[in-house]
């Protein structure tokens, strides 16, 4: 990894230091991070689709920090499981759910750009073909939902020169989230075999074409994880050779329902989780030891430039938990 703009003893005490501040994930949560007004800026949430108190309280937070700092974000980054639960009467592109958890959850008053989305387990398994539910409602005319595929990639900044290339990709390999449900005894939705040939192929040819200056990968399942789930064997084995190769500034993703930052020694890759979007917390007690890791509910904001992303964790109260900015050159800095 280069890191340049991190002093070498500060690397390692990133990377491989076992004080007590690192081990606790102990950072303040009271005081505001600084949030530049230039550039662009998005807030982030995975895990959030229970329509209960903690995404009411996720939500509203996200709501004032936008009122708050006089900020006007590009969109909404939405990394899976964006529905918990079975629908009663059937989960359908008319189910009032998309209006009582998506649309007023995130007004458009106060979110007026899109809402990428990726697919979680939850997506497929709560409700028998609920993916293509999601899919059905982003083709709809005039809604902010945007699911132009189960993978995709879209760009932000100037149209002639924008600053970062977003690849949004489906994490639910057969290997991850299928097999056969112990309660029902049926097998579960997952991506096909065709379907992640399909995936991989269309991968490997987007990183190898012109991108800009930054590349951030969205998925739900993590790489890397100090979550309950851990990290996951299939994605590393399929992607991580991908990111390193063609340089991928940052991977974004949920699935452990906390907020994580991963440093792994000798990777391009900085690996953030924002899996704290309502769904209940869960303690993390996973061995890498990492900048911070912690069992809260919240959301992350990214403030793009030209020269840096800078990613920072905020809680369901509003506050700073922790900040890191990914440069150019794969370096990183904390706040």
């Amino acid at each position: 990894m280069n890191l340049t703009s991190v002093s070498r003893r500060r690397a390692i005490q990133t990377l491989f230091c076992s004080s007590a501040a690192m081990a606790l994930n102990l950072r303040p949560d009271s005081a505001a991070a600084e949030v530049g007004k230039e550039g662009l800026h998005m807030l982030m949430i995975g895990d959030f689709g229970t329509g209960g108190v903690d995404q009411v309280k996720v939500a509203g937070a996200m709501q004032k920090f936008v009122t708050a700092n006089g900020i006007k974000p590009e969109g909404l980054l939405l990394l899976g499981d964006n529905f918990y639960g079975p629908v009663k009467d059937g989960f359908a592109v008319n189910s009032p759910r998309w209006q009582n958890d998506i649309e007023n959850m995130y007004p458009r008053s106060v979110f007026p750009g899109p809402m990428w989305s990726v697919l979680g387990n939850h997506d497929y398994h709560d409700n028998p073909g609920g993916e293509k539910v999601q899919l059905a409602y982003a083709a709809q005319q005039g809604v902010r939902w945007k699911m132009p595929g189960k993978w995709y990639r879209f760009d932000l900044g100037p149209a002639a020169s924008p600053l970062v290339t977003f690849i949004c990709l489906d994490t639910n390999f057969s290997s991850i989230a299928g097999g056969v449900d112990k309660k029902t005894k049926k097998p579960r939705g997952s991506l096909s075999v065709a379907e992640e040939r399909e995936q991989l192929a269309w991968l490997q040819s987007e990183v190898a074409k012109p991108r800009a200056p930054f590349t951030i990968v969205v998925g739900h399942h993590p790489l890397y994880s100090n979550g309950d789930h851990g990290d996951t064997k299939a994605l590393i084995a399929q992607w991580e050779p991908l990111f390193q190769k063609h340089r991928v500034h940052a991977y974004l993703c949920g699935h452990d329902h906390d907020l994580q930052h991963l440093e792994l020694a000798g990777r391009f890759t900085t690996h953030l989780l924002s899996g704290g979007g309502g769904a209940r917390t869960r303690k993390l007690d996973g061995k890498h030891q990492v900048p911070f890791g912690q069992d809260v509910h919240g959301f992350t904001h990214l403030h793009i430039a030209a020269q840096a992303l800078t990613f920072t964790h905020y809680s369901a109260d509003g506050g700073a938990l922790h900040t890191v900015t990914k440069l150019l050159d794969g370096s990183f800095r904390l706040a």
